[in-house]
């Protein structure tokens, strides 16, 4: 007669208790960290919310605080527009010391030639002046030595970049032959632009 023998084991039950205990355990602990992460996330989140607030309304409060100054500055007699300053700008940089320039110019001017008048129009200082019809010296001479000398003289070429010759006429006075002639100093800011142009 054949005989069976079967094992219980009767520690099962115990040891899938201990299963679902540490399952659970587990699982509570990665409850845990997730709401201690999610709750370190939202309360970074709130910081840099509130940071940037301070921030923006701090901001707001300088604008307007500029805003005011700036009104206060119009309303009152001592504000400047960007018209103002540019102006002033160019009163300081691009003004010209005359009184220095007609000493030069007198001391450039020979005995043979005569400056007549001059004017001053948009950077361009035009100087109209004569001189003899002289036989034995070529009159046009004179005019382009007058015209180096213009070009080298520091009070001349520190505000007039170019010295051109413009044209010339001969005419009689009293029985003697005279040429007119006109030269045209330029300023630096229209040679600057004629460069400009050119390239």
């Amino acid at each position: 007669m054949t005989q069976f023998y079967f094992t219980i084991n009767l520690n099962k039950f115990g040891e899938l208790r201990k299963q679902r205990e540490a399952e659970s355990k587990l699982f509570m602990s990665l409850v845990v960290i997730f709401a201690i992460i999610t709750v370190i996330l939202y309360a970074t989140v709130i910081y840099f919310n509130l940071t940037l607030s301070s921030k923006l309304e701090n901001r707001r409060d300088l604008l307007q605080r500029i805003n005011d100054e700036i009104q206060q500055y119009q309303d009152s007699g001592e504000y400047l527009s960007t018209g103002d300053l540019e102006r002033l700008a160019r009163t300081s940089t691009e003004r010209i010391f005359w009184a220095n320039k007609l000493i030069a110019l007198a001391d450039i001017t020979t005995d043979k030639i005569a400056i007549t008048h001059f004017s001053y129009k948009d950077d361009v200082l035009s100087l109209f002046g004569i001189t003899q019809v002289d036989i034995e010296e070529r009159e046009f001479d004179l005019i382009y030595e007058f015209i180096e000398n213009l070009r080298v003289n520091d009070q001349i070429n520190v505000d007039f970049d170019e010295i051109r010759f413009v044209r010339s006429n001969r005419d009689r006075e009293k029985d003697v032959e005279i040429l007119r002639f006109q030269i045209d100093c330029i300023g630096r800011n229209i040679s600057a632009r004629d460069r400009r142009r050119r390239l």
